[in-house]
């Protein structure tokens, strides 16, 4: 029996809110630190810029990946340069680069970069590897470029559907602590948009932590 390997596209987080821009002020911080000296890996920034959403994505991301050989296991959405491995490094000008572009279909910048990078990806993965994008279906702006080019290897968690960003992010979080895998159904299989779930029940992670 063939193992299918799986990849992560996560959604991007805002680059020009109000966590983002404590760090292209220079701040004080580590994170704002080394994004002026060394640099920082794209996830952990994007952590920082979006709270709970962002790290349930990543974490999630890093727990249940089977990538291909050579091919890293998650992939980021950025305004500028499409897809970028989640532990490449970036620096303040690369943040405010990213704030600059606009996410949307009609954003010239935004869909060449994303369709190339995707296409790059494509050949590197095979036939044989899943794709989950970790991020809204109900509008156009990922979906849309990513569906013309992975076709039916492109799914998504179906418990998704209903949920709020924070919702997912702990949704996310409590399944990779319990190591339990979410459903994944491809793009057409079923409504982009549900009714509300239930509320989440407050996180406890191991050790009795929430």
């Amino acid at each position: 029996m063939v193992r299918v390997s799986r990849i992560f596209l996560l959604s991007p987080a805002s680059c020009s809110g109000r966590r983002a821009q404590l760090l292209l002020r220079g701040g004080a911080t580590p994170l704002a630190r080394a994004l002026r000296e060394e640099g920082a890996a794209l996830a952990e920034v994007f952590a920082f810029v979006s709270a709970l959403y962002f790290r349930g994505k990543i974490v999630y991301a890093r727990t249940f990946a089977r990538p291909p050989v050579e091919v890293a296991p998650a992939w980021v959405i950025t305004s500028s340069r499409g897809l970028v491995d989640a532990e490449s490094r970036i620096r303040l000008d690369d943040l405010r680069e990213f704030g600059r572009v606009p996410i949307g279909i009609d954003s010239g910048e935004y869909r060449k970069a994303l369709e190339a990078t995707s296409l790059r990806l494509a050949g590197r993965i095979g036939a044989c590897s899943d794709v989950v994008l970790l991020g809204s279906i109900a509008t156009g702006k990922y979906v849309e470029i990513l569906h013309d080019i992975f076709g039916g290897r492109l799914r998504y968690p179906v418990e998704f559907i209903g949920r709020g960003d924070m919702s997912r992010g702990g949704l996310m979080l409590r399944h990779a602590d319990e190591g339990r895998e979410l459903e994944y159904v491809p793009i057409d299989d079923r409504p982009r948009r549900g009714a509300r779930p239930p509320k989440l029940e407050p996180i406890r992670l191991r050790g009795g932590k929430r």
